[in-house]
């Protein structure tokens, strides 16, 4: 159904309308009847007058509601305005305040937990000794470590003389074992060339019988006592 339908039938049920409108319609038409009326009489026409005056009264007392009432509502609307400016005031001042809260809370949590880090320094520091006993025994740790390097330097100077004591040791050791070996080479050549010539000197019917001459036995016991050394 339109809009003009809806108005078209509501003209057919009411057709003065209905409230402000009907009452504005129904004194037209009376002031028009009085208006054109010439044979009514002068208590009708006085009483018709009357109504008239009334139903206008009513008409200005409605326009005068009306206009309490549009003027009461602007000043709702400028009050509703007015706080909502307020409360969007009351808005970013309360967002601000998060904001530094916040900023606030970080500060405040980065405050303790720089004091905890402080804490256990301290406590640390405190369980540790002071700078004066600190700087006192590193003085006597480096004489100490002065005297060690001292030490090992006289070890290792020891070390190296006993060294060169032990290879001229081993070396006398290996030219007297050679001077020993070559005596014993010399003196046993000397044995070899000592019994050829007795062989040579003594008759061959003494080296058939196996009688030993005096020369013979010279050259026995001469070998007996170089193979007993």
């Amino acid at each position: 159904m339109g809009d003009e339908d809806v108005i078209r039938r509501r003209l057919l049920i009411d057709g003065d309308g209905t409230g402000d409108d009907r009452r504005l319609n129904v004194l037209l038409k009376t002031l028009i009847k009085w208006c054109n009326s010439t044979d009514e009489k002068l208590e009708d026409s006085k009483s018709t007058h009357d109504r008239m005056l009334a139903q206008l009264a009513q008409c200005e007392f409605a326009v005068t509601k009306s206009q309490l009432g549009a003027g009461m509502m602007a000043a709702e609307l400028k009050s509703y305005e007015s706080l909502s400016k307020i409360l969007e005031n009351g808005i970013e001042v309360a967002k601000n305040n998060i904001e530094k809260s916040k900023a606030d809370l970080a500060q405040a949590k980065t405050v303790r937990k720089n004091r905890i880090e402080y804490d256990v320094l301290a406590k640390v520091i405190s369980e540790q000794p002071d700078r004066k006993e600190t700087l006192e025994r590193l003085a006597t740790l480096k004489k100490e470590l002065s005297s060690l390097e001292a030490s090992k330097q006289q070890l290792e100077s020891r070390l190296a003389l006993r060294k060169k004591q032990f290879h001229v040791l081993v070396t006398s050791i290996h030219q007297l074992q050679a001077i020993l070996d070559d005596s014993d080479e010399t003196d046993s050549i000397s044995d070899d060339v000592d019994m050829k010539d007795e062989e040579e000197k003594t008759p061959p019917e003494s080296r058939r019988s196996g009688v030993q001459t005096p020369e013979t036995r010279r050259s026995t016991g001469s070998m007996t006592t170089n193979n007993y050394h």
